[in-house]
């Protein structure tokens, strides 16, 4: 799909006849690396601004009219259960429908990757977009449980992992050192759209009615996912990028396994955090109204609270900084809202728990190149967001289960969303250690490395010896690895 933009960004005239091949104006270096095949393995240097602040413009739009959009769901969820709209349904049906809208956006992905690399990002945002807009559209007319789980569960979720997929990877690639801080404005975008369409959905259901409700939400997220989809662009052909939908070598290592892991953990407490949180304020004795503010001044702890996480990343540490703001959202959950019994500390813990609650979304994509590199780090986005599907699934039903019919209802989800984030956080610690080792090894001087192969030969050839040499190299190991767990380093 060929598009043109606009003249006149920071003075220079820049055409989009290839979205994924229009550097040149930005990259000499790997223009001249382009015409010479000797220089051709010449490292991308991303230009950490320039046209990739309009891009984070855009994907902050369309993270604002997919998962801001999808935050929302909710006030819909306290809609239906307070209303019984769908004679029958039970209230674990109506949580499945949230995480069915998650977790089809995850699973779709690998679909995602592929149709990425074969017909190029606007493609992708479009087939995304055509989807959404026909589940919101779909849900509008729904009268039965069943149509809702195929229009805001199934299409909605394909339409948003369209352009997640699509889009989650080209903030990173127009920076390097603000790489943490542009993902994380883009990403604040979802907070931002939830705090909005939080408060708008809940107005509009009392306005207009439910049905136009969804309507008008189907329109202005076409309007707007459409521009940000002509304007958008990648940078994948200029660094090489390697877009597999499922690297299974990925797998044969433990880091990446941790990462895999803080994700897991880190979605059973968002999940639940995120769509519990206004009904929960309902079973308090507050109003529908009241609900809906809670839930939207979480959105609005996110937007503002992801792009100081991003700033700070790039300061202390991306990992590091990954890792404390997990645990702090275990914390709060097990301290503050375990004891939220009115409005005002309801309002106090929604704002502080926002800041640190999503910052799987802020910093996944920037961790994720810390972990792997940049170069797949498509693939392994893509397995990232398949391993995701069983949490954003069932975090919201199990939520839901673990309520009580009398007392503190939500005390065990309460504490279940506590302990998630807590062994996110720990997952996030071991790969912390995992990272200074690297650090470490790689910061080996090649005398060093000469001298270690040089004690290898002196070691006696007998069984004896050879099983000293490798204890005292396994005790080294050991050594290295205890030490990154306890010893501070930006990383």
């Amino acid at each position: 799909m060929s598009a043109h933009a606009p003249a006149g960004v920071g003075g220079i005239d820049i055409g989009l006849e290839d979205t994924r091949n229009c550097n040149s104006k930005w990259e000499p270096e790997k223009t001249v690396a382009r015409e010479n095949p000797e220089q051709s393995t010449e490292q991308d240097v991303p230009p950490d601004g320039g046209y990739g602040w309009v891009c984070v413009a855009c994907t902050f739009l369309i993270n604002a009219h997919t998962w801001g959009v999808n935050s929302s769901y909710g006030i819909f969820l306290a809609h239906y259960l307070a209303n019984d709209t769908f004679p029958g349904a039970t209230a674990l049906e109506y949580a499945f429908v949230g995480g069915l809208s998650i977790s089809m956006a995850l699973i779709v992905s690998p679909i995602a990757t592929i149709w990425t690399k074969k017909f190029g990002t606007q493609i992708s945002l479009f087939i995304g977009i055509l989807f959404q807009t026909a589940g919101l559209l779909g849900a509008s007319f729904a009268h039965e449980i069943w149509h809702l789980f195929l229009s805001q569960g199934l299409a909605f979720g394909f339409g948003m992992g369209f352009q997640f997929v699509a889009s989650v990877g080209i903030v990173p690639q127009w920076f390097s050192k603000r790489r943490s801080f542009a993902n994380s404005i883009a990403a604040s975008g979802s907070g931002i759209g939830g705090l909005t369409y939080s408060l708008a959905s809940q107005a509009m259901i009392q306005s207009i009615g439910l049905g136009w409700a969804f309507r008008v939400l189907a329109i202005l997220a076409f309007a707007v996912n459409a521009l940000c989809a002509i304007v958008i662009r990648d940078r994948n052909r200029a660094i090489g990028s390697v877009q597999l939908a499922f690297d299974v070598s990925l797998f044969r290592r433990k880091e990446f396994i941790l990462l895999q892991l803080w994700g897991f953990f880190s979605m059973l407490g968002y999940i639940v955090l995120l769509f519990s949180l206004p009904n929960y304020a309902r079973s308090v004795g507050l109003s529908a109204k009241q609900g809906s503010v809670i839930g939207a001044l979480l959105n609005l702890g996110q937007g503002a609270g992801r792009p100081l996480v991003g700033y700070f990343s790039d300061a202390f540490g991306r990992i590091n900084m990954a890792g404390t703001c997990s645990f702090f959202a275990g914390l709060w959950c097990l301290v503050i809202w375990t004891f939220a019994k009115d409005f005002g500390v309801l309002i106090f813990f929604a704002l502080i728990v926002g800041t640190v609650s999503g910052t799987f979304w802020a910093t996944v994509a920037p961790v994720g190149a810390e972990v792997v590199g940049m170069k797949i780090l498509p693939s392994a986005l893509a397995i990232m967001w398949v391993v995701l599907v069983l949490p954003c699934t069932f975090a919201e039903p199990i939520g839901l289960e673990l309520r009580t019919k009398s007392g503190d209802i939500y005390l065990h989800a309460q504490i279940f969303t506590g302990f998630m984030y807590i062994a996110a956080a720990l997952c996030m610690w071991f790969l912390r250690a995992w990272k200074i080792g690297e650090l470490e090894r790689t910061a080996r001087t090649k005398e060093e490395r000469e001298q270690e192969l040089q004690d290898e030969d002196l070691v006696p050839r007998g069984g004896s010896g050879i099983l000293r040499h490798q204890s005292r190299s396994s005790v080294r190991s050991t050594v290295q690895a205890a030490k990154g767990l306890w010893s501070w380093q930006r990383v």
